[in-house]
């Protein structure tokens, strides 16, 4: 397996992590499909979105469980906008660095504004994509969170 920005950027750190792979056909899956084929549960798997502020420029990324939609409103609160909008997924390589099933929020092209959703917290570890579609980084919430200089908020509704 090739490594990825966001697993160099794990060992560069020395941040304890874990690389799984999962089966794919090249495309982007589902995070609910992700999390069976890995046999995880969906509140440990979460996706990375990527987003632009109110002025259409400025990138804001949040991570939230798989099973759970990203609540605007809370994210724009979250990084004090008065609005937050998806980045289009034909941008998203040009963005943030990753592709459509392979965002990560470490190894980005920037150091971007992370939020990850407070569940987190309450887990010893969770499961981020690892920079390419058919692979997961497991790491505990802390240590994302000090790779990635990231805050917890309430950003997601069921």
């Amino acid at each position: 397996m090739q490594k990825t920005n966001a697993m160099r950027m794990l060992d560069k750190n020395g941040i304890a992590h874990e690389i799984l792979t999962y089966p794919h056909s090249g495309t982007a899956l589902e995070g609910g499909e992700v999390a069976r084929l890995m046999g995880q549960s969906e509140q440990e798997v979460f996706k990375t979105l990527a987003t632009l502020g109110a002025d259409g420029r400025s990138v804001f990324v949040f991570v939230i469980p798989v099973c759970c939609e990203l609540d605007l409103k809370a994210a724009a609160r979250a990084v004090g906008e008065k609005s937050v909008s998806m980045i289009p997924v034909a941008k998203l390589l040009a963005s943030i660095g990753y592709q459509r099933g392979a965002c990560t929020p470490i190894g980005m092209k920037k150091d971007f504004p992370v939020v990850v959703d407070a569940s987190a917290q309450k887990l010893s570890h969770m499961f981020i994509s690892g920079g390419a579609i058919g692979t997961q980084i497991k790491l505990s919430p802390t240590d994302l969170m000090s790779c990635c200089k990231g805050k917890y908020a309430d950003i997601t509704r069921q």
